[in-house]
């Protein structure tokens, strides 16, 4: 034996190296942060072991690359950690008592947020809170209800404190929500968020590196090695920076610094010039893969080519006028910064490649995968073939899904609902997908987007099972084809000497699994970067 082996050797049933044509391995070792060797013989690896390697023995077991999550939030998931954790209630009475209760140990004044993580369908009453209800469970704080990335509901407080009135100006691309009777009821929709957001203090940096302590050891439990946090403020960076400083991340990050709510060039190239302190960095385990536009609604306003189903006057809204958002977008490009954009509806696609290929057309020879699609909800055939063509990459969302698909039908009917993130077609054209959660709208974890891509399963059945993928294919939207997206193709994706130590232990093969065990499914062990960030 020598002492100068592996730091680590595991010997497993199988461990599947996702590399082509490579047979499952039996033992794999690591020295550092990277994978030294493996082998077909459980002790092939044998002569490696010395007095400080550590190993595990682990019969039965099957070993997978770390998962990547290309499109989720692991911001809000941090923010969250501290918040009002209303994604427990049941019904309103419930979700207002949860917000009494943290109104009680908070100083007057001073601002209570909520999770975002939660659903109204999922509560009795089937819809959000009002303004009037969240001032009966205080009016002495001012009041932040957050629903995924493009809702708020605010209480009179907030709107007070916030100047907002009958009379305020609805911002271009945004909402200002009104009750029946025409009267303020404290919801806000996408560029109006920020007429309250703004005024919201952000927690200190203490509480925020142990909220990002808390969230990043959350997804690795799910097996998670890697996030692509789509919606990060220069703000937020520089907390990733201290978190990671101080050991806080038990996954790698590549963040898109937001430019949502922009509406034009010279307030992008602002962004730009505040990103370039944050250039030609090579840190596996936090840099900026690029900036992230907006460029419809979500759930309740992608805009669609033909009007919702519950309003036939709506067809959800475009937030950025097109020539604009090309300026824009060349602005990024010619830093040379990637851009992944948010394109849910089929009106919000068709718009996007129109704006990506007059960005392609004055700028040629932009490196393959600059310009990326993030959802391509209900991109159709004609649309996916054309994305294919001008070489534009998509993150699909099973996760989001699967957890909104009743409320979604509400707004466009079930016949769309069923077309969304449709993963056969893509793959089926070469298309460049890789795949995430978009949490906090739908749940992060492994194999729960394994599962959803599967059988096409959601809260309330399988919908649009022609789109349903193979386990196998599954996979490699979260392994190889993620890698490939984050510009991680060399380091990540599969296991391989040479190659980072990132991956997940499993008791037992999740190929075989049942669909419905399959769905909760978690590692035993994740692995990052040779540490073990999950026991």
């Amino acid at each position: 034996m020598t002492d100068h082996g592996a730091d680590l050797v595991i010997r497993a049933d199988a461990i599947h190296t996702r590399v082509p044509g490579q047979a499952p391995q039996r033992a794999l070792a690591v020295r550092g942060d990277r994978i030294m060797a493996l082998s077909p013989d459980p002790h092939g690896l044998d002569h490696l072991v010395g007095e400080r390697t550590t190993v595990r023995d682990l019969p039965g077991a099957t070993v997978l690359p770390a998962f990547d999550d290309t499109h989720t939030h692991l911001i809000y998931a941090a923010l969250g950690a501290h918040d009002v954790p209303v994604h427990q209630a049941h019904d309103i009475p419930e979700f207002l008592d949860l917000i009494r209760q943290r109104a009680k140990a908070t100083p007057e004044g001073e601002w209570i947020r909520t999770t975002t993580n939660w659903q109204e369908l999922n509560l009795a009453e089937r819809r959000m809170p009002t303004a009037t209800e969240l001032d009966r469970a205080t009016d002495r704080h001012p009041v932040l209800v957050k629903r995924g990335g493009h809702n708020d509901v605010v209480n009179s407080y907030a709107l007070r404190l916030a100047g907002i009135t009958e009379d305020t100006p609805v911002p271009p691309g945004g909402v200002i929500g009104r009750d029946a009777d025409g009267r303020l009821d404290g919801r806000l929709i996408d560029n109006a968020l920020g007429l309250v957001e703004r005024l919201v203090p952000a927690p200190d940096r203490a509480q925020r590196i142990e909220g990002l302590r808390l969230a990043s050891a959350q997804y690795a439990a799910t097996g998670i090695g890697t996030v692509r946090d789509c919606a990060v403020s220069p703000e937020d960076y520089a907390v990733l920076l201290a978190a990671r400083d101080a050991g806080a991340l038990s996954i790698r990050v590549r963040a898109l610094i937001s430019a949502l709510g922009m509406t034009s060039a010279a307030q992008v190239e602002d962004l730009l010039d505040a990103m370039e302190e944050w250039r030609d960095t090579s840190d596996p385990w936090l840099r900026v893969w690029g900036v992230k536009f907006g460029l419809d609604g979500g759930l309740e306003a992608g805009a669609t080519e033909e009007p919702y189903a519950c309003d036939h006057a709506f067809s959800g809204m475009l937030i950025w006028e097109p020539d604009a958002m090309a300026d824009a977008v060349e602005a990024v490009v010619r830093r040379g910064w990637r851009v992944g954009t948010h394109a849910y509806g089929d009106r919000a696609v068709r718009t996007l490649l129109d704006v990506y290929e007059q960005v392609l057309a004055r700028n040629p020879g932009l490196p393959a995968g600059t310009l990326v699609m993030e959802h391509g909800g209900l991109a159709g055939p004609g649309q996916r073939a054309r994305a294919v063509e001008l070489g534009i990459p998509v993150t699909i969302q099973q996760p989001l899904l699967h957890d909104t698909a009743e409320v979604q039908e509400g707004f466009w009917g079930p016949e769309r609902v069923a077309r969304l993130f449709p993963a056969r077609g893509w793959i089926d054209l070469g298309a460049q997908v890789s795949a995430g959660s978009d949490f906090p709208v739908g749940r992060f974890g492994a194999m729960r987007s394994v599962h959803g891509m599967t059988t096409r399963q959601t809260v309330i059945g399988v919908r649009g099972p022609e789109h349903a993928i193979s386990y196998d294919e599954a996979l490699t939207l979260h392994t190889v084809n993620a890698a490939r997206l984050c510009g991680d193709q060399d380091l990540r994706g599969t296991l391989a000497p040479g190659r980072l130590a990132d991956l997940t232990v499993w008791d037992r093969d999740p190929a075989d699994c049942p669909s419905d065990t399959l769905r909760d499914l978690n590692p035993v062990h994740t692995i990052v970067g040779g540490r073990l960030v999950t026991r």
